[in-house]
């Protein structure tokens, strides 16, 4: 095949412009709430109820856990789900509603309790939230990975819904300001607030995805049979290209989630000294940097991406991020506090190429499960993906708490000694560092290239032919364009 026309999409390979956007919003619900929950938890729960940062990383540790049996549960009920609505839209509707009610609930711990019966309240409230962000999230992600079956349409597609969450994340780091405003007592009242409102927004993007997106793979769906749990789970485990993949993945998330939140205890208690008010007036600027250079990152990714492929533009951005942490060293600066939005501006387009890419490489292992099994299993693989990835994610998290536990860091204290001002910094920048460049090399030789995908995607249109069910299918796209 001539390479020129693998940059061609065929029009029934082409998502409508409205499609793209409507999944973006319901990605930009799952994203502003998990981002908002670890970015906050600790400043509310720990510095605003003083609950001790160890038991708070348990009550973060067991939901993700709690995540590792539902996730792949789900997928394989979404994948084997036969209903005249679809596989994927009656979940994505559903968990939308509970998303937004949970996310607003994890603000209202009752004020006067003890530490123990608030450590509950936090507990209980996380794991209705992330049961419901599964509910919700896996269907709506394996919806993605179904909706086109080019390789370049596909990272389009995530550009979109990566455009898309960065501008609601643009509004996420500004919510601490917002719950520390004087018409409020404290951050801990405001927050009550800002969940609630927050709250509806996410129910109201979530169903947005559900009304209009569209499935593109019902009716080879109706023609295989049903995969049972397990073996769908070994099936999923035994693919080569997604272990790689996967390996990559997790290893930056547990090198990030191992520190997570220390940047914002070190503008708080290090760059300004202990002063919350103006801390949180950098923590806001750092994600609104984050979240507005995300937005022509977007394009600069797609760019690159569709040049040198997706795997080897993750390659490059890891080590973007990987040395733009290491520059912390100097730009966590007392005199100049401001500097610290230059080594945010690579970690945000290092995170934005790795968590949109990464689920456009997912879609392409699925079509090349498909050639070994015959199933379109986009369920499995988005469930056991989070299954894994959110495993990191909570040892990383109960690693967190003691992390900061271990730096000597003390909430009744408003000036911290240097020694934990030392090891906050320290940890903060070598970890995160390190992992992101041996992630870069995991992927040198990531075998699923541009190639090899249009040619899997060739062999899949001949048998769907064959079978009489390649037309079906395309037209769901084609009559909406």
């Amino acid at each position: 095949m001539d390479i020129k026309k693998h940059h061609i999409t065929a029009k029934e390979d082409k998502v409508p412009v409205k499609q793209k956007i409507a999944y973006g919003l319901g990605a930009m619900s799952t994203n502003v709430a998990i981002n908002s929950l670890g970015n906050y938890t600790m400043l509310i729960y720990n510095v605003g109820l003083g609950i001790s940062p160890v038991l708070m990383g348990i009550a973060q540790f067991v939901p993700r856990l709690w995540d590792a049996v539902t996730d792949p549960l789900v997928g394989n009920l979404s994948d084997n789900t036969r209903s005249r609505f679809g596989r994927r839209i009656p979940y994505i509707f559903v968990g939308a509603i509970v998303l937004g009610i949970t996310f607003a609930m994890l603000w209202m711990a009752p004020r006067g309790w003890n530490e123990y019966a608030t450590f509950g309240y936090f507990l209980v409230m996380s794991l209705l939230f992330f049961t419901a962000v599964t509910v919700f999230d896996v269907p709506r992600g394996a919806l993605g990975y179904e909706m086109t079956n080019d390789y370049h349409e596909r990272t389009r597609l995530f550009a979109y819904c990566s455009f898309i969450i960065n501008i609601g994340a643009i509004t996420t780091p500004w919510l601490y300001f917002i719950a520390n405003l004087k018409i409020f007592n404290d951050e801990v009242e405001g927050m009550r607030y800002v969940g609630l409102v927050m709250g509806c927004i996410l129910t109201l993007g979530g169903v947005v995805c559900a009304l209009v997106c569209k499935e593109t793979k019902l009716e080879q769906a109706r023609h295989q049979d049903r995969v049972k749990f397990w073996d769908s789970v070994v099936m999923t485990c035994k693919n080569r290209t997604f272990l790689w993949l996967l390996a990559v993945v997790v290893l930056v998330a547990l090198g990030f989630y191992f520190v997570n939140g220390l940047t914002q205890y070190i503008i708080i208690y290090y760059v300004y000294g202990g002063d919350k008010a103006a801390g949180s007036v950098l923590i806001g600027w750092v994600g609104t940097l984050w979240a507005l250079l995300s937005l022509p990152g977007v394009f600069l990714m797609t760019w690159v991406a569709t040049r040198i492929g997706k795997s080897k533009t993750v390659m490059v951005f890891l080590l973007v991020m990987g040395l733009g942490n290491t520059l912390k060293i100097f730009c966590y600066s007392q005199a100049h506090p401001y500097l610290i939005l230059i080594p945010t501006a690579s970690l945000s387009l290092g995170m934005l190429v790795l968590f949109s890419l990464v689920y456009a490489m997912l879609a392409d292992i699925c079509d090349e499960d498909e050639i070994v099994t015959g199933k379109r299993r986009e369920g499995s693989y988005h469930a056991i993906y989070g299954w894994w990835f959110k495993v990191g994610i909570a040892t990383g998290l109960l690693v967190a708490g003691f992390v900061l536990k271990a730096t000597g860091f003390d909430s009744d204290l408003e000036v911290q000694t240097q020694f934990t001002l030392f090891w906050l910094r320290f940890c903060d920048i070598v970890l995160p560092s390190f992992v992101c460049i041996c992630g870069a090399l995991l992927l040198v030789k990531y075998p699923l290239t541009e190639k090899r995908a249009y040619e899997i995607k060739a062999i899949l249109r001949e048998r769907r032919e064959a079978a009489g069910i390649e037309n079906a299918d395309s037209d769901v796209n084609t009559e909406n364009s």
